[in-house]
C-alpha cells in the first residue's frame, strides 16, 4: 500500500473514532489549547519561545479570571512526513477548543485537515492561511529580518577583509530549502549586504536536516575556504558546527530568531531576532478573551515588536566595533521608521 493509500486509510480511521468517542466534545469547566510542536522543544529556540509564550499567557489569564486552561504541548518529531497525520489525530480527538503550532508548512497542513474538520480552531505562526474562518495567521517580516542580518554581515566582513578587499562574499547555511528561505529570507539577506556593497553576493549552502553538526561545520569550512569571513546560520542544532569551525577560523557568524551573543562571545556578531514568544502569548489572550480575529492573515514585523536587531546586549556592545554598530543601528531606526528599502 503506497502512501497515499495510508494516509486516506488513516483519515478514515480517525474520522470513525471522533464519531464514536465523541469529537467535537469539550471538556467542562474551561478552554483546552493544545501546542502542536513540529520537531521537539529542547534545543529548538523558536518553538520553546512558542510554547513558552502560550505557558505565560495561559498563567496569566488563570491568575487574572480564576478560569482554568488547560494545556497539553505535542512534540511531532523532525519527520515532516508525520506532521500532517498527527495534526489530524489532534483535530480528531475533539478535546482542544484551539490547536497552536508554528512553521511554514503548518497551513497547507492544516488546509487538508480542515477538510476533515471543519469546526476545529488553529492559530498559526510563521505561516499565512487567509479567508479560513477557523484558522488565524500571523506571518513574520522575514524580508526585514533577511535584509538586517545581510547588512551586518556584509559590515563586518569589509572590516574584517578591508573595503578594498576583492572578496566581497557572506555566507548562509540553510538546514532545508523551503519558500520563506528561498524567495524571502535568502534575497533579503542579499539586498543587505549589497547596501553596503554593491558587489557582495552570497554563497548559499543547504545541510538537508536540521541536525547535523559535522555536515554543517564542513560546510562552513568551504565557504571560508572560497572567501566568505561571515556566515548566517539557520540549520537549526546543527548551527554549533558552524560556530565552532567559524571560531577556529577567525571567522563570524549571524544568528537568526534568537540573541545569540553568548553562544560564542566575539564570534556571533549580530542577532536578527522573531519575539514568537512575545506574538504567542498576545494571540493566545486575545483567544482566550474572545477577541482574536479568526479568518485573518496577519503581517507584522520590526514596527510590530515581533521583529528586531538586538544591539543593546552587552557583547554586542563589547566585541563589535562602534563603527559597525553605528551603520548598522542607522538601518535598523530605519526599518523601525517604516522605510525598508523596496526590492
Amino acid at each position: 500500500m503506497n502512501r497515499r493509500a495510508m494516509k486516506k486509510v488513516l483519515a478514515a480511521v480517525l474520522v470513525l473514532a471522533a464519531l464514536l468517542f465523541g469529537a467535537g466534545k469539550k471538556s467542562e469547566g474551561g478552554a483546552r489549547i493544545a501546542v502542536f510542536i513540529p520537531g521537539v522543544r529542547a534545543g529548538s529556540a523558536i518553538y520553546d519561545m512558542l510554547a513558552s509564550g502560550v505557558e505565560e499567557a495561559v498563567a496569566e489569564w488563570q491568575a487574572a479570571q480564576g478560569k482554568p486552561v488547560a494545556l497539553n504541548v505535542i512534540e511531532g518529531g523532525y519527520n515532516q512526513a508525520e506532521w500532517e497525520d498527527k495534526v489530524t489525530a489532534l483535530a480528531a480527538s475533539g478535546q482542544y477548543d484551539v490547536i497552536i503550532s508554528s512553521n511554514p508548512s503548518l497551513p497547507a497542513i492544516v488546509a487538508d485537515v480542515l477538510e476533515k474538520f471543519p469546526a476545529q480552531k488553529f492559530i498559526l505562526f510563521d505561516g499565512e492561511l487567509s479567508g479560513n474562518p477557523s484558522v488565524y495567521t500571523l506571518r513574520y517580516n522575514q524580508r526585514e529580518q533577511g535584509y538586517m542580518a545581510g547588512h551586518i554581515a556584509a559590515l563586518v566582513s569589509e572590516e574584517l577583509a578591508g573595503p578594498s578587499s576583492g572578496h566581497k562574499k557572506v555566507g548562509l547555511i540553510a538546514g532545508q530549502e523551503y519558500p520563506a528561505m528561498n524567495n524571502v529570507i535568502l534575497p533579503a539577506y542579499l539586498e543587505g549586504a549589497k547596501a553596503v556593497n554593491p558587489a557582495y553576493s552570497v554563497d548559499f549552502r543547504v545541510l538537508g536536516n536540521w541536525f547535523d553538526a559535522q555536515k554543517a561545520a564542513d560546510l562552513a569550512q568551504d565557504m571560508i575556504n572560497g572567501g566568505a569571513r561571515v556566515i548566517l546560520a539557520i540549520a537549526g542544532g546543527a548551527n554549533e558546527g558552524v560556530l565552532q569551525t567559524a571560531g577556529e577560523k577567525g571567522a563570524k557568524v549571524v544568528w537568526c530568531d534568537i540573541n545569540g551573543y553568548a553562544l560564542k562571545e566575539g564570534v556571533v556578531v549580530g542577532s536578527a531576532v522573531i519575539h514568537q514568544d512575545k506574538a504567542a502569548r498576545k494571540k493566545t489572550l486575545s483567544f482566550l478573551s474572545g477577541t482574536l480575529p479568526f479568518g485573518q492573515a496577519e503581517y507584522a514585523g520590526v514596527r510590530e515588536g515581533y521583529v528586531d536587531f538586538v544591539e543593546d546586549d552587552p557583547i554586542y556592545l563589547k566585541t563589535v566595533s562602534e563603527a559597525v554598530r553605528q551603520k548598522q543601528a542607522a538601518l535598523v531606526e530605519q526599518i523601525r521608521s517604516g522605510h525598508l528599502p523596496a526590492p
